[in-house]
């Protein structure tokens, strides 16, 4: 869904790297605030993944909060998807903070997006963790689910807070249903 909506954009404004990875450039740049993290956001591994959920979700028109999505991650991380769009193999997006708003925030925000997630497997060790969240969108609060997907974060905590390090993301799409694994489980009511 999100990545449909971005596809034309991106297709248009490809560059080529070195190993062979497409970067976009976005022709629109988003200003992002400096702002302190709050405590509440990046107390525990479960507070990071439930802000990261909110700062992106809003109604048509409203701005995101990215000020405080940059919080939650550590300077330098990557952000990266594939763009199935078009004949050929997938093509790997991959951006910092900044370079994912500008690409991500003018159709979320034309859109409305409210993404929640709705199943967490979590593996953790001493200050380091991984969590892959399954999520579903909607354009609005009540609409109809849009898309879903799964986002592969890695975070470590340095001692007073969680980062996330790096971020990945994948929709569902034809022939690509998430694995049961990845979903609710009905029986026994998780989310």
């Amino acid at each position: 869904m999100l990545k449909q909506a971005i596809a034309a954009a991106v297709l248009a404004s490809w560059s080529m790297t070195a190993r062979g990875q497409e970067t976009p450039q976005a022709t629109v740049h988003v200003k992002v605030e400096t702002i302190p993290a709050r405590v509440a956001d990046v107390s525990s591994i479960d507070a990071i993944v439930r802000a990261m959920y909110e700062v992106i979700s809003g109604p048509r028109g409203a701005p995101r909060q990215w000020a405080r999505d940059r919080t939650l991650y550590l300077p330098g991380t990557r952000f990266m998807w594939t763009d199935r769009e078009g004949p050929g193999p997938p093509r790997l997006i991959n951006v910092d903070h900044q370079g994912a708003v500008d690409l991500l925030d003018k159709d979320m925000v034309a859109e409305g997006d409210f993404s929640r997630e709705i199943h967490r497997t979590t593996q953790a060790f001493g200050n380091v963790g991984h969590v892959f969240s399954t999520y579903e969108s909607r354009h609005s609060l009540n609409g109809p689910v849009v898309g879903r997907g799964i986002n592969d974060l890695q975070l470590v905590y340095d001692g007073r807070r969680w980062w996330i390090t790096a971020l990945s993301f994948d929709e569902e799409g034809p022939g690509r249903p998430i694995p049961k694994e990845f979903l609710p489980d009905k029986t026994n009511g998780s989310p």
